[in-house]
């Protein structure tokens, strides 16, 4: 995420400092907010464009816990909850989740998602974002850097969001796959930094209307000045050249009536609010609705920041994690209630059929529950929810064993996962983007399918 930070001060004529405005988030629109519409013209959207509310469950959920139970297996397998039927004959999914059983038929589960990659947090984070493993210095693009990149902004809004904050910490030194990777610094997504659920909320990264009265146009230049001075502190390469050169859609943006409209959920009636939980899962799932409704391409949700300071899906059961009840109390029903009136808001307003909805996790957990009460870390199968635009509900593909170890039929990568969104999206998952050095690179690894079960 790119910040133009700058270790000298600088003023402007009506007393408010450099570091005010920064404070005042607009740094956060200057750097983390522009990605490829600084230098694109607004695109009109067409009818045949999808959209994308990525939901990333970090920590990664239980498949067993969750959505793909095994009654059968001994107890030490099949954990303490039951399975439910869903609105959809013949597929089930635990009990934890009854809000979601009744809109099965919005979305299919994909049982048999694995890779070989190392058992860490942020190995599972790259690759199913990106859809392929950072490697060789080489950090590849998220999946709505990606979509920018090629189909440009619609409008004043961005056209890729990602809330509340990026992943943070999770006990490995490697990147999270949630920026534009080798696409450079200037298609990053736009994050919004704060959360929506405080009641204090008021939309901090963009610029707030008391600066916009401040800052007058006969100001502008001496913010020009402040940016130039935050630039020198970089090589003159073209990436700060192009933020120099747009400055003046860069203040278009953060002024933009149209861009903090969308991201005021003040607008919102009070009981829309409650449906969804007002919890920050629940009003960044709001706003994301909200974001698709006023034209954003893709809105990235991470339902946790962290696996350290907060009860997660990283259910290992001994401190400083949680167990495997805990989670069904606590944030099984946050998902529960939020997935499943986003997915109904979208039906009502005629949303769903040009967004994709996925939820999806970084792996699945052990099969064998530990002795602590909770489940470890296991990339060898585990389920995500795909459903919206051409992705069909209603469906499950693929199956895991009868331990939940691996999978047993119709096995499934991440960039198998990353080739269907792209397709989805009307993008060649095959498409070259100019790597690193202008070496080309495909979306995804050349042979590499969408899974065609889902179209």
């Amino acid at each position: 995420m790119l910040r133009l930070d700058a270790d000298k001060a600088a003023s402007f004529c009506d007393g408010l400092t450099r570091r005010d405005f920064l404070h005042a988030g607009a740094l956060s629109a200057l750097g983390l907010t522009l990605p490829e519409y600084l230098a694109a013209a607004p695109q009109a959207a067409k009818d045949k464009d999808v959209n994308c509310i990525m939901l990333f469950l970090v920590g990664g959920p239980s498949h067993i816990d969750t959505w793909d139970p095994k009654p059968k297996a001994p107890a030490e397998v099949r954990g303490p909850f039951q399975p439910i039927a869903t609105n959809v004959n013949g597929m089930q999914i635990s009990e934890i989740f009854p809000k979601m059983a009744k809109h099965a038929d919005k979305i299919s589960l994909v049982r048999s998602v694995y890779h070989t990659a190392t058992a860490v947090h942020d190995t599972g984070h790259q690759m199913m974002q990106t859809g392929r493993l950072f490697s060789g210095g080489v950090e590849h693009p998220h999946a709505g850097c990606v979509l920018g990149y090629m189909k440009k902004q619609r409008g004043e809004v961005p056209a890729h969001v990602l809330m509340p904050r990026p992943i943070g910490r999770t006990g490995g030194n490697l990147p999270h796959g949630q920026n534009a990777g080798y696409l450079g610094k200037q298609h990053d997504p736009f994050v919004l930094n704060a959360d929506p659920s405080d009641p204090k909320f008021k939309v901090p990264d963009l610029l707030p209307p008391e600066y916009i009265s401040a800052i007058r146009a006969e100001r502008r230049q001496k913010l020009r000045d402040a940016v130039d001075g935050a630039l020198d502190t970089f090589e003159k390469n073209a990436q700060a050249k192009q933020l120099d050169d747009n400055f003046n859609l860069a203040y278009r943006l953060m002024s933009s009536p149209q861009a903090r409209e969308a991201f005021d959920l003040d607008k919102e009636p009070a009981k829309v609010r409650d449906a969804y939980g007002r919890t920050r899962f629940g009003q960044c799932c709001l706003m994301a609705r909200r974001l698709i409704e006023r034209g954003v391409r893709f809105v990235t949700v991470n339902m946790f920041e962290t696996v350290f300071d907060e009860i997660t899906w990283d259910i290992h059961g001994s401190k400083p994690f949680t167990d495997i009840a805990e989670m069904s109390r606590l944030v099984a029903p946050n998902f529960d209630q939020a997935f499943s009136v986003l997915l109904e808001d979208l039906k009502d307003r005629g949303l769903l059929d040009n967004t994709i909805v996925t939820a999806l996790g970084e792996f699945g957990r052990t099969p064998k529950v530990n002795p602590a009460g909770g489940r470890d870390h296991h990339p060898g199968v585990w389920t995500i929810l795909m459903g919206g635009g051409p992705i069909q509900g209603g469906r499950v593909i693929g199956e895991s064993d009868e331990l939940g170890y691996i999978p047993k039929t119709r096995p499934v990568t991440p960039g198998e996962v990353a080739a269907t969104l792209f397709q989805g999206l009307g993008l060649d998952p095959h498409h070259e983007l100019p790597g690193p050095q202008n070496r080309p690179l495909p979306l995804v690894e050349y042979g590499v399918q969408p899974i065609k079960e889902l179209f």
